[in-house]
């Protein structure tokens, strides 16, 4: 992937929360039904039918654009396909959601999805999930409260620190961070366990010293940090970290929050990782393709939700391995000439 270089054009990204369902028609809509492996995929949805999407906290990018694409789901199929997107909190969960079939798509940090096929991690046995495409990266957003006398991780030791929401991807790269940094995370900091809007409420009033956030840029709830507190937080240089962290899992790579984001006085040296759509592998393949199709023709819209759906390309939508692609996207990203 390389180092990548987040200087964002935010502009004035419409903040477009559709109403779950509202795009479809009218009449009854089935739950996306299995897959029967020996009909050849069409890609065409024929019945009416809704798919539950599992994104992640309500000030999230996760969520924000879950909701545009829960709306762009009904255009691109003739009304077949309606979508309904669900606050939660976030990969580990969506994925324990999405397997007991309480969601039908599932937002997910990469080292999370490879941790679930593999059943490792937070995962005792390999999760039945497939992935539908590698979409946008997530920035690892480390946050402190400039009083607070934190300049690295390990300066985090006795402090009140968000790690996120419980079973959250936040929460397990937060764990890992800490540990790279030597600290204990059940131990050596009073950890919050808290999403981001509760987390950012903590920061203005000082009950939280710092905070750890994986989410695309620029992610609205840090937006709005920055912009009631100035210069009363800042961002922590967690790089130094990432040699440790990528021996955990190669998803880790170096990246740059560009200080036009949320109008630091400089660019933030960070830690990134993809992020990837999972289905359970035997959801309708033609349902599968229908999904990751409208990723890809909708995805100005979804940029236009957040810029961070600019990240989306076809270029890397393949690259999903170990978590293997589901056959629905496998035809859909042939047919859209994903290399």
């Amino acid at each position: 992937m390389g180092r990548i270089d987040a200087r964002i054009v935010a502009g004035v990204g419409a903040l477009v929360l559709v109403a779950a369902g509202a795009a479809g028609c009218g009449g009854r809509q089935d739950s996306a039904t299995k897959d029967d492996a020996a009909r050849e995929v069409s890609c065409k949805v024929t019945k009416d039918t809704r798919v539950g999407i599992a994104t992640g906290n309500a000030t999230g990018v996760y969520y924000v654009v879950g909701n545009a694409l829960a709306g762009e789901l009904s255009k691109t199929t003739d009304g077949k396909l309606t979508g309904t997107a669900a606050e939660t909190g976030a990969s580990v969960q969506n994925v324990e959601q999405l397997v007991a079939g309480q969601y039908d798509v599932a937002f997910s940090l990469f080292d999370t999805a490879v941790n679930a096929v593999q059943g490792k991690g937070s995962f005792t046995a390999p999760q039945p999930v497939k992935a539908l495409a590698r979409i946008y990266d997530n920035y690892t957003q480390v946050v402190v409260r400039a009083d607070a006398g934190i300049t690295s991780v390990a300066d985090m030791k006795g402090k009140k620190i968000s790690t996120g929401s419980p079973k959250s991807g936040t929460e397990v790269i937060a764990n890992r961070l800490l540990t790279a940094a030597g600290l204990d995370p059940a131990k050596d900091v009073q950890a919050q366990r808290l999403d981001l809007t509760k987390t950012v409420d903590g920061m203005k009033d000082g009950s939280i010293d710092g905070f750890f956030w994986s989410g695309g840029v620029p992610t609205g709830g840090v937006t709005d940090l920055f912009t009631t507190s100035g210069d009363k937080v800042k961002f922590v240089d967690i790089s130094p970290l990432l040699p440790k962290m990528a021996e955990l899992n190669p998803a880790y790579q170096a990246g740059t929050i560009g200080k036009d984001i949320y109008r630091t006085p400089a660019d933030v040296p960070t830690i990134v990782v993809p992020n990837v759509l999972l289905v359970r592998d035997n959801l309708d393949a033609d349902v599968a393709c229908a999904i990751t199709r409208t990723v890809f023709d909708s995805k100005d819209a979804l940029a236009q939700a957040n810029p961070a759906a600019k990240g989306i390309e076809l270029g890397n939508a393949r690259k999903t391995d170990p978590v293997p692609l589901h056959r629905g996207a496998e035809r859909a990203l042939s047919d859209l000439g994903a290399s």
